[in-house]
């Protein structure tokens, strides 16, 4: 049984990431509004009735703001951390399901692992979720690498990882200096070099898949991220998961890789333009 991922929106305007085989999913964060999850995977073809449980990687808006509305309308469990939990607002009681770091939680056939990070909230974890020998990572929001990000990233055949700014952008930008210091100062993002550095030294032999995420509106352009991991990635697909719509969704195997083509094109304003 093999894996399919897709990011449906990824940045500071909201994140969700999907991760699924043929009879169940999960989504990872949900920052987008309820209608909008619901649209974009619409596009994608796949449906909400194979998502059985929504993890949460922490409590700060982009993440957390559709989360309330889905899980009530899909009668779906919010597996969140007790440190986390007081920031999902209006989610009900009986929906949430705490999980305790390293934790490995089984949604159908579906695992789950449930790892610590550095960033600036209440409780943060990165997730991987594995399936029949095929493991995918969700890294993104991190402060800076540790043990725990190397140690589970090179497990992954295909991982979000986070490739927030470019250090000249973030330094020469409008940011006040109270927040360039938040976002480069260990607690905040990882950098487009951090970032390569993991991908370089850290990566397996078997990775066919990397969607570098969570990228900043000001301090970063996804041509040039894309032209930076591409130029290092050898037979690894590099696919810059957008702030804007969603991307197609892949297809993970231990033998074969493919992408479903499950995306319809969409016109994007000007104002929101992609580079």
């Amino acid at each position: 049984m093999s894996l399919y991922i897709t990011s449906l929106n990824s940045g500071s305007n909201g994140n969700c990431y999907y991760i699924g085989n043929d009879v169940e999913a999960v989504l990872v964060d949900a920052g987008l509004s309820c209608r909008e999850t619901e649209a974009r995977m619409r596009r994608l073809d796949l449906s909400m009735k194979r998502v059985k449980a929504i993890f949460v990687s922490h409590e700060h808006t982009d993440h957390v703001r559709g989360l309330a509305g889905i899980a009530n309308k899909y009668q779906l469990p919010v597996y969140v951390n007790h440190a986390t939990r007081p920031g999902c607002y209006h989610l009900k009681p009986e929906s949430a399901v705490h999980f305790e770091p390293y934790e490995t939680i089984a949604v159908g056939a579906l695992n789950i692992t449930c790892f610590p990070k550095f960033h600036d909230a209440a409780d943060p974890h990165s997730f991987i979720i594995t399936c029949n020998k095929i493991t995918v990572g969700v890294f993104t929001d991190l402060g800076r690498p540790c043990e725990e990000l190397i140690k589970h990233f090179k497990q992954c055949h295909a991982a979000f990882l986070e490739t927030n700014y470019d250090d000249e952008m973030l330094e020469n930008g409008r940011y006040p200096l109270f927040l360039k210091n938040r976002i480069r100062g260990g607690n905040g993002h990882l950098s487009n070099k951090q970032a390569l550095d993991i991908f370089i030294k850290h990566r397996s032999p078997f990775m066919s898949h990397l969607l570098p995420a969570h990228l900043s509106k000001d301090n970063n352009c996804p041509e040039m991220v894309h032209q930076l991991f591409s130029a290092n990635a050898g037979k690894v697909k590099i696919t810059v998961a957008s702030r804007y719509e969603e991307t197609p969704v892949f297809y993970i195997s231990k033998n074969e890789v493919n992408v479903i083509a499950r995306k319809k094109t969409l016109a994007i304003p000007a104002q929101m333009s992609l580079f």
